[in-house]
């Protein structure tokens, strides 16, 4: 049972390291502060108490962390969004400057 805590403590201590850095974070790391809090309950002795501020801490950690992972990835879809219109820019300017460049050679062409 204690090993199963650990690794479970583990797994939300863990969890919001993988998402970046950008978004507020601040309620991720108070939901995994009450998970380690929990563990060092159990490890006191207070198994009763332990068990419980440890599930609600990874509880409230999956929680906060989806709310942080949502406001990354909307993050880097408007961090994204300028790039490909930029893009979409470039390549109309490229396809006109190509049409122009062919247009020039015949006309040069044929004036001859």
């Amino acid at each position: 049972m204690k090993r199963f805590l650990l690794v479970l403590s583990i797994v939300a201590l863990l969890a919001p390291a993988i998402a970046a850095s950008a978004a507020d974070d601040s309620k991720v790391k108070a939901a995994t502060n009450q998970v380690e809090t929990g563990a060092k309950q159990i490890g006191d002795g207070k198994v009763g108490d332990g068990v419980e501020q440890t599930a609600k801490g990874i509880g409230n950690t999956v929680v906060e962390g989806a709310k942080y992972t949502g406001e990354k990835l909307k993050e880097s879809g408007k961090a994204a969004e300028p790039e490909a219109k930029s893009t979409w820019g470039n390549l109309k300017d490229t396809a006109n400057s190509f049409g122009s460049t062919v247009k020039n050679f015949f006309t040069s062409l044929f004036s001859k």
